[in-house]
């Protein structure tokens, strides 16, 4: 990977407008960012493009963040997910496929700050 290069950040919720408010912010802070509006759309696109991280919803209709996150371990275990949710009591089994959670109730500078974090980790452990 290019350090030069932006990351690219895949975002997957069901919820559009949140979704296109995170992209505007994550785009303006530099990040190249890919949308889905589900966890199938997500994976499809986890399949086909170059990620660097998922920001992953869980409470989504049809399939939760937790089976998003199962599935996309099993295809590229290296790229990291941040779980950003309202759900405020994820399960334990959920907290373990990813490397970091953040409650929507935080603001954009916790977003980005965490991403970042998530970000560097992934980047030590050689990703």
């Amino acid at each position: 990977m290019e350090t030069n290069a932006p990351f690219t950040v895949l975002c997957v919720d069901d919820e559009a407008i949140g979704l296109q408010i995170r992209k505007a912010l994550l785009e303006h802070a530099g990040y190249h960012v890919l949308t889905a509006l589900s966890g199938v759309e997500g994976l499809v696109i986890f399949e086909s493009s170059p990620v660097d991280l998922v920001l992953l919803d869980y409470l989504m209709p049809g399939m939760n963040g937790g089976e998003v996150a199962r599935r996309m371990r099993a295809v590229r275990s290296e790229v990291p997910i941040l779980m950003h949710s309202a759900c405020v009591d994820l399960p334990a089994d959920v907290r373990e496929l990813v490397d970091d959670v953040l409650s929507k109730g935080e603001g954009p500078e916790a977003l980005l700050h965490r991403l970042r974090q998530v970000l560097e980790a992934a980047l030590k452990r050689g990703m």
